[in-house]
């Protein structure tokens, strides 16, 4: 039989064959010296988690995969016009066979780019979810098949390492399914003379091996590794080990997943929620949050001052971003695996060096998400509304702190430094000219929506400022899951498992309705408004609105829109720039202050999807080699 190229890194690859230390093709061929027996690969805890280990690197770094990266596929971003290798160039066109790397160039990025190296010193364009996870799952089943031979171990760290491999076995799979739907649940090591005969098994049965997994391994696992004996080997360097937190985590969104309509249609064709899974949802956030609200994990929300951090350190020796919150994060190495790209795919090229394209918020996912301070959301953007405070005269002012900290809008004062070798005045590159016709507005290498993001960089990340220059020790990195997610989807999870704004968890104190105010409070916005909390209805789209604004361009929003069943529903198909001129004075100081006048939106792309779309197709040589790994509908 000839096997496409993850059926050979599932069944195929391993210096021992039914027992690897090392599983990758380019790998077989070994001097005879340098090849462990099984009884030494995995006889005692360093041989053990030094085979483990290399899981912790087959988790890709989605924001920094290469040169410049695109992660954002939801109606919230667009590139600008200077190149259309992206995958997100692809979505919007309908052309979701795109991810993968033969239908694309140069390879399609992080899902994948064809040659996968699972080792940190591999070239960080050499990791990707699709190769990674069958190589993982091969390497997990491979370790779970040879615990017997850990002889030389204690109970807690024979704990730690089936924790670990259950957890990793879990996740991949989750990250599979979030793209394709329901797979074949690898739990044993396939031989290469086996007939292929597993499966593709519904959403809800692999969620339930899935949860089944996330559940035994956070019983299994600590909840700080520095704690354990074995732990006190790499004292104050296990924050990023897999943990019982971690595992709670993606036993509840495994379950949200499961539980929402998308998922739920596929089962059952039912297009609602389903309460029991929410329910279960609900019980694993609980467990989590309870725990942390106790004080019992290193987890805690930061400071709304230190916000930042969540996503880039400057001057801080390297140290990785993501603080006490990010609980989900992979390896990163700053010095081998440059920022270099992803520093500067944001702000106009006239103030920025890096490639000619750049990734602009659209104006509609900020008009519709990011409302004012008191809490309230923005109705129609050329209108005053009394009730918000909203003046389209004025329309950065009075605004929800968090769109000061994402978005650069027009006005503010970009550069500190000195300014030179521009074709433009020093004032006209100083400051954010987003306006209509602004110096900052160039559809090929600028804004061509009227906004840019900051979210994940300082403005002081600009040519003349330099803050992404080596001795800043600039660290940039986007966390898979933050404790904030984990308190929105508790919230959606209560709501829905239980049809009530004050559902709750056995397990947690706090109602839906109090898990958002705690993420609003953090940011010093209102709390959610009476006209909202009238229905269940009314109550779940402000709450996806705060998803969409605390979650911004964190990667979340093209998975959410398709498992609500919003991807191919008006507006959500719509990308919009912002137009609006210039009137009056001038205020350096206070960009709010500014009055601007005309201000309207212009449709930039619809997008023509259709229900083939909520799921991404998967390779043709992949579902042509047995009948029961069969081709997602419509591709």
């Amino acid at each position: 039989m000839k096997y496409s190229k993850y059926i050979k890194i599932l069944i195929s690859c391993g210096i021992l064959g039914t027992t690897a230390l090392v599983s990758c093709e380019k790998y077989l061929d070994k001097e005879e010296e340098s090849i462990l027996s099984p009884d030494d690969a995995f006889k005692n805890f360093v041989n053990f988690q030094g085979y483990t280990e290399e899981l912790y690197h087959c988790v890709v770094n989605f924001s920094n995969n290469y040169w410049t990266n695109s992660w954002n596929w939801g109606e919230d971003e667009i590139t600008t016009t200077a190149g259309d290798y992206h995958f997100i160039h692809k979505i919007d066109n309908g052309n979701f066979w795109g991810w993968q790397s033969q239908h694309d160039g140069w390879g399609s990025g992080w899902m994948e780019q064809g040659d996968f190296s699972s080792t940190m010193g591999g070239d960080r364009a050499s990791k990707d979810l699709w190769n990674a996870a069958w190589f993982g799952l091969r390497k997990i089943s491979i370790a779970l098949e040879n615990m017997d031979k850990m002889t030389e171990a204690t109970q807690e760290e024979r704990d730690l390492i089936k924790g670990q491999l259950l957890f990793f076995r879990g996740w991949f799979h989750h990250r599979l399914m979030e793209y394709f739907g329901g797979m074949p649940y690898i739990n044993y090591a396939l031989p290469s003379d086996e007939k292929l005969t597993l499966p593709r098994l519904n959403y809800h049965e692999c969620a339930d091996l899935a949860a089944a997994d996330f559940r035994e391994a956070a019983d299994l696992l600590p909840i700080n590794w520095d704690n354990t004996a074995a732990g006190r080997r790499t004292l104050g360097k296990n924050q990023l080990r897999i943990n019982k937190i971690m595992a709670l985590a993606y036993l509840g969104k495994n379950y949200l997943w499961a539980g929402s309509p998308l998922m739920n249609q596929t089962v059952t064709g039912n297009s609602n929620y389903h309460a029991d899974y929410c329910k279960k949802a609900a019980e694993a956030f609980g467990e989590l949050l309870s725990l942390t609200e106790s004080g019992q994990t290193p987890y805690q929300l930061v400071t709304f001052d230190k916000y930042y951090t969540n996503f880039y350190t400057t001057s801080e020796n390297w140290a990785l971003p993501g603080g006490t919150e990010a609980i989900f994060r992979g390896p990163y190495n700053a010095a081998n695996q440059t920022h270099y790209g992803l520093s500067k795919q944001y702000f106009p090229q006239l103030i920025s060096d890096g490639d000619a394209i750049k990734f602009n918020p659209t104006a509609n996912y900020i008009h519709a998400n990011y409302g004012m301070a008191n809490g309230l959301p923005i109705k129609d953007i050329t209108k005053t509304d009394p009730e918000s405070g909203y003046d389209p005269n004025y329309p950065w002012k009075g605004r929800d702190p968090r769109f000061y900290n994402d978005i650069l809008f027009d006005g503010v004062k970009v550069i500190r430094g000195t300014i030179t070798n521009v074709d433009v005045t020093e004032d006209q590159a100083r400051y954010a000219q987003l306006y209509t016709g602004g110096t900052y507005r160039n559809i090929q290498n600028g804004s061509r929506t009227g906004y840019t993001l900051r979210k994940f960089i300082p403005l002081s990340t600009n040519k003349f400022d330099r803050a992404y220059d080596w001795g800043t020790n600039m660290h940039i990195y986007i966390p898979y899951m933050r404790l904030a997610d984990v308190y929105l989807m508790y919230a959606e999870a209560a709501l829905m498992g239980n049809n009530s704004i004050s559902g709750k968890s056995s397990n947690f104190s706090k109602t839906a309705l109090d898990a958002v105010n705690v993420i609003r409070e953090r940011a010093d916005v209102s709390p959610i408004h009476q006209n909202f909390q009238v229905s269940v209805n009314a109550f779940l789209g402000e709450l996806r609105r705060e998803r969409a604004v605390e979650l911004a361009y964190e990667g979340h929003r093209f998975n959410d829109l398709r498992r609500w069943l919003l991807l191919i529903e008006r507006p959500y198909t719509l990308k919009t720039s912002v137009e609006f001129d210039r009137v009056g004075a001038f205020d350096p100081e206070d960009p709010t202050k500014n009055r601007i006048v005309n201000i309207r939106e212009n449709v930039i792309l619809e997008r023509k999807l259709s229900a083939k779309h909520y799921w991404l197709p998967l390779k043709v040589n992949d579902v042509s080699l047995y009948p029961e790994f069969y081709q997602n509908p419509g591709w």
